[in-house]
Order: C-alpha cells, then sequence, then structure tokens
C-alpha cells in the first residue's frame, strides 16, 4: 500500500507546473465531487501578502476560547502535508490524521481520473471534502497566491473577505507593480460580506475600498470603520461598537499587533458573539510557528554558541524583512547583542530588497542551501548579501553556519534563522518542536 508522502507524490505529478492560476480545473472537480465547497461551515477567507497565516491562526485561537469549532485550511506546511488541514472539533481541533487524510486523497484522486491539475488545487479540494463531511462552527481558509485566480476562490459567500498587508512578491504570477497585486488579491470580495482590510499604504487602501465598492462588499477598513494599535504593553482596539482593553498577542512584533488587529476586526464585523475575555484569552495563546519564534532548545540549538539566542522566522520578501529587522532593533535596544543571520532563499525571491532591511543591524550573514527546492546557491545567495553592504559567506547547513558563528562570535550572540519558509521546515524538522 502506498504511503501518504508516496500518494502526495502522485498528485505531484498531475501537472507538470506548481503553479498554474485557474480556477476552471478545480471548479470542474468539485462538481463531480458535489460541489462540497457549497456545503462548507460559514466561511472566513483570508488573502494578503504577509500576515494572512497569523491572522487565521489568530481567529482560530479565539473562536476556540469562546466555545466554537473551527476547520482551518493554511499553505504551505513546514514539516508535516497534515499541518494544512486541521479538523475543528470540541476543545480545540486537530491536524488531519494520516489515515483520514490517506482515504480522502484517494476519493479525490479517482474523481479527478487523471486529469491534469495542479497540487494545491487537488489538495484543496481534498481540504474541502474533509470539511463538507464534518461540522463546525466556521472554516477558516487562506488563499494560497493571489486571490482572483486561486483555488480557494471557488467560494461563492464568504461569511467574510479579509486583506491583510500588501506588498511586492510573486511578481512572476501577479506582477511587478503594487496595484496589480492588489487587484489580484481583492478578488476575493464578494458582495455582502464585510470586506475586513488590514494595514495597508494609503494607495493600497484607496484601491481596495474601490475594489469593495465595485464588488458591493461592505468595507470594514483599518483606520477608518476600526483601530488597533500597542498602548502600554496592551493592545487597544476600537471600532464604532465601543473600544476592548486587550493582552498584547503571543507572537511577537508589532506587526502581529496589525494581524491580531485585523483578526478583531473579522470577528466584529461578522458579529460572532465571542467576549473579550474570549478574545484576549486568544490573543495569549495563539501559536504560529517560524514567526519570530524563539528556539530554546533541541540538538540545533544545542550546537550554537554558548548563551546566544536562535530566532526562526519564515519570512521571504522585503516587506517582511523590514518587519523582522524592525523587530530586532527592538530586541538589540533591550538586550544588546550582535546579530548574525543564516539564511537560504528560493530563486523567485528578492535578496537585495531583503537582506536591505538588516543594513547597519547585522553583524555576519551566512547563507545555506534550502533542501529539495529551488533556492539559490549559497555562494551566489552570499554575494547578493555583500552587494548591499553585509559581509558574508556560505556553509553547507544550518549547523556548520551554527558552529561557524561560534568561532567568529567574540560574545553571546543573536541568532536569526530566516529568508525561506522551507528552510525553516527543515530547521523544525531537525531541531523541534514540530508544528501541532
Amino acid at each position: 500500500m502506498a504511503s501518504l508522502e508516496e500518494r502526495l507524490e502522485a498528485l505531484l505529478a498531475l501537472h507538470p507546473k506548481r503553479i498554474d492560476l485557474s480556477l476552471e480545473r478545480i471548479a470542474r472537480l468539485l462538481e463531480r465531487l458535489g460541489n462540497p465547497q457549497e456545503r462548507l461551515p460559514p466561511v472566513i477567507h483570508v488573502a494578503g501578502t504577509n500576515g494572512k497565516g497569523s491572522v487565521v491562526a489568530f481567529l482560530r485561537a479565539m473562536l476556540e476560547a469562546s466555545g466554537k469549532t473551527a476547520h482551518v485550511y493554511t499553505s504551505p506546511h513546514l514539516v508535516r502535508f497534515n499541518e494544512r488541514i486541521r479538523l475543528g472539533a470540541a476543545g480545540g481541533g486537530q491536524l488531519v490524521d494520516d489515515t483520514t487524510l490517506m482515504d480522502a486523497i484517494e476519493a479525490v484522486r479517482e474523481a479527478n481520473a487523471g486529469e491534469p491539475i495542479t497540487f494545491f488545487e487537488i489538495t484543496t479540494a481534498i481540504a474541502f471534502k474533509l470539511f463538507a463531511e464534518r461540522p463546525a462552527d466556521f472554516a477558516l481558509i487562506e488563499v494560497g497566491l493571489g486571490g482572483r485566480f486561486d483555488a480557494t476562490n471557488v467560494i461563492a459567500r464568504p461569511l467574510a473577505s479579509v486583506v491583510t498587508s500588501i506588498s511586492l512578491d510573486h511578481a512572476e504570477f501577479l506582477g511587478t507593480e503594487i496595484a496589480e497585486i492588489a487587484m489580484e488579491k481583492a478578488g476575493i470580495l464578494k458582495a455582502g460580506a464585510p470586506a475586513v482590510i488590514g494595514r495597508q499604504d494609503e494607495h493600497v487602501m484607496a484601491l481596495l475600498g474601490l475594489e469593495a465598492e465595485a464588488a458591493h462588499a461592505v468595507p470594514f477598513r483599518h483606520n477608518q470603520e476600526w483601530a488597533a494599535h500597542g498602548e502600554n504593553a496592551r493592545l487597544v482596539y476600537q471600532d464604532e461598537d465601543g473600544l476592548l482593553d486587550l493582552p498584547l498577542p503571543r507572537l511577537l512584533g508589532q506587526h502581529q499587533i496589525d494581524n491580531a488587529g485585523t483578526a478583531v476586526a473579522a470577528l466584529r464585523a461578522i458579529g460572532v458573539d465571542i467576549s473579550a475575555e474570549a478574545i484576549g484569552q486568544g490573543l495569549r495563546e495563539a501559536q504560529w510557528p517560524a514567526r519570530l519564534q524563539r528556539l530554546s532548545e533541541g540538538p540545533l540549538v544545542a550546537s550554537s554558541p554558548p548563551g546566544s539566542e536562535v530566532w526562526l522566522d519564515g519570512g521571504h520578501n522585503p516587506s517582511a524583512g523590514s518587519v523582522i529587522s524592525a523587530e530586532m532593533a527592538s530586541l538589540f535596544d533591550r538586550a544588546p547583542k550582535p546579530l548574525f543571520l543564516i539564511t537560504g532563499m528560493l530563486t523567485t525571491k528578492d535578496p537585495h530588497g531583503f537582506f536591505s532591511a538588516f543594513d547597519s543591524l547585522t553583524q555576519y550573514v551566512f547563507t545555506v542551501p534550502i533542501e529539495g527546492h529551488a533556492g539559490f546557491d549559497p555562494r551566489e545567495l552570499a554575494a547578493r548579501a555583500n552587494e548591499v553592504g553585509l559581509p558574508a559567506r556560505s556553509a553547507p547547513d544550518v549547523r556548520t553556519a551554527l558552529q561557524a558563528i561560534g568561532d567568529m562570535a567574540t560574545e553571546p550572540p543573536r541568532i536569526l534563522i530566516c529568508g525561506s519558509l522551507y528552510l525553516a521546515g527543515q530547521v523544525l524538522k531537525e531541531n523541534g518542536p514540530l508544528p501541532v
């Protein structure tokens, strides 16, 4: 009998491209499956460049803190494919187990009958089939790429559509202009559903407002219909229904205050019955691995220099570089330590833009390969870091880079492993803890 990994590999072979944005193939398959997307629990649909996974994590934590159940679909995974599909249950959802997932894969593969379809499209159909067969109060669905032609956009009547921060990324699919990207993300906005818009550049916000109007969606925009900010170690949220004085989110960084506020706004926009206490509990308990995650133990951490801090973040575009570097600067202000980066990046990313955010903040960069993915050759990536003024050299792997930092550092360093979610997955697989 084929293993789960073998079945997933077989799905990859159904289309020559990893990404081929279209709704035709998934619509055909879903029709053969009886259109499970029409039988989902009420859907909160989340798009954006950065932050959408964090918003989904906050939404799930807050809903579960209030006693509600939520199915969750996110991508990509870090270590195991099962991370993409979480089945809601009383007392807290669980990642789909191997047996349930393999049964669903076989049923959907049989319905597809060998026709061309991308991996993300067929796995989205698998998730929708599983969600339609199991009751839950909500389904939290994260867009894979873009919005307008993303496989998840077969959802015709979401309870709410959410758009998080938009910036340049995936230019080969979404365009090289921020307006083009915003138009693609706005494709998830639907008539009659609140359009919950997170913090944006003012021009992007104006464009999204026009797109919401054109779609007959109800706008609920950051710093217009709602606002959220940190104040005196608290998160202050306000809209026309009143003010909430909440704890800061467990996830670190100013950007996570924005993401938490966006999640609160989504729940307020749909009028879900949830107390301020449950919202606060969800903010304190939300977990989303590889987003400014401090690694405190494990074999990789054990090989780092004595007294060092080891941080992990999967951010990979210039905007993510900016928010990550801002948090590293804040950490330095509170507890000065020399900063070293260990970085791997896919060849589709912008290393100049990412590294530029760390100029004058970083002592040294070590570049590493990304196993099983089309990443920059570490020597070329080191050269890109050099071009923006960061001293850098390549290393064969993260463990070797950690040891090299130990040889170089004259005091306990702060080490940030960053540049790719796939690299973050490698680190968690080797070091732990695994996502649950």
